[in-house]
């Protein structure tokens, strides 16, 4: 069986077994393809090694607790997991993707009393890192209103306000969109959006409308290890509008230079000195998995 954009038949891992893609199957009755009622994670991989695999399953069991699914394995066992499905490809550079939903039931809005089994899916992705072009380019963003729910702290598989978003971003012709709530930035469709003003990095608070991404910790690090001052507090869609720098972040593409946004310039237009310090600082980490 061919799917769109998939390569080959991957070995992918569901409910215990290990298997190809194209064989792995679930009900329709399942309650992440019925009502979205799920969690998911992604672990990038460099050089065959998980990168912050503890602050992955840290948020994968958040995410977990805050819709009230019990952890279906240990934390070794992820570990395992993540291991064994990097052993069955030949890529050293990859992500890999877990889903877990709350499992099969009779289609019913309240959750399955008593509970059933969660379901666990888990596989190989090909992750291209973005290459020194893009660095060196920088990219492009829209702005739009932030219309999702008020949970996006819980890493759900109920993506759909995020794939409107998204499309916003391909429909404009750009990168990315930068969304805004009640006159105050968010983050983007699919990463965390960070403002340089002084030579100051400046994000949104860790609260209900953002999803803390795994680099909320490892900018904070970066930072300190590199003389930068760092904040996290409301930041309005004016100083965002009026930054120094801008950057995205997210897992597959780590960190990048935001040069424009609706058309007009960040800053100089050119990724500025408080990027390219962060960007050294982020590829010595990569390279210390080797």
């Amino acid at each position: 069986m061919l799917i769109q954009g998939v390569s080959g038949d991957p070995i992918v891992y569901l409910n215990g077994v290990f298997g190809p893609l194209s064989e792995a199957k679930i009900s329709v009755l399942d309650r992440g393809f019925i009502f979205g009622d799920g969690i998911y994670e992604v672990v990038p991989i460099y050089h065959g090694k998980p990168f912050r695999m503890e602050q992955h399953l840290a948020r994968l069991e958040r995410s977990l607790a805050k819709i009230h699914i019990q952890q279906p394995m240990t934390k070794p066992q992820w570990e395992t997991l993540v291991k064994d499905l990097v052993s069955k490809t030949t890529d050293p550079t990859c992500m890999v993707y877990i889903q877990i939903t709350r499992g099969v039931a009779k289609r019913d809005h309240a959750y399955p009393v008593p509970t059933v089994t969660p379901t666990v899916f888990a596989m190989v992705a090909p992750m291209t890192p973005p290459g020194v072009a893009l660095r060196e380019k920088g990219v492009r963003l829209v702005s739009i209103p932030d219309e999702r729910w008020l949970h996006c702290d819980i890493k759900s598989v109920s993506l759909l306000g995020n794939v409107l978003a998204k499309q916003a971003a391909v429909d404009a012709g750009v990168d990315e969109v930068v969304q805004f709530r009640n006159g105050n930035l968010t983050e983007g469709a699919s990463c965390n959006i960070w403002v340089v003003k002084n030579g100051k990095v400046i994000a949104p608070l860790k609260d209900n409308l953002v999803l803390e991404g795994i680099r909320y910790g490892l900018f904070e690090e970066l930072c300190k290890e590199s003389g930068i001052p760092f904040e996290l507090r409301i930041v309005t869609e004016a100083e965002t509008r009026n930054a120094d720098e801008m950057m995205m972040s997210s897992a597959t593409r780590e960190v990048l230079p935001v040069v424009e946004l609706d058309g007009k310039p960040v800053g100089s237009g050119k990724p500025g000195p408080v990027f390219q310090k962060l960007r050294a600082a982020y590829d010595a980490r990569i390279a210390a998995l080797a």
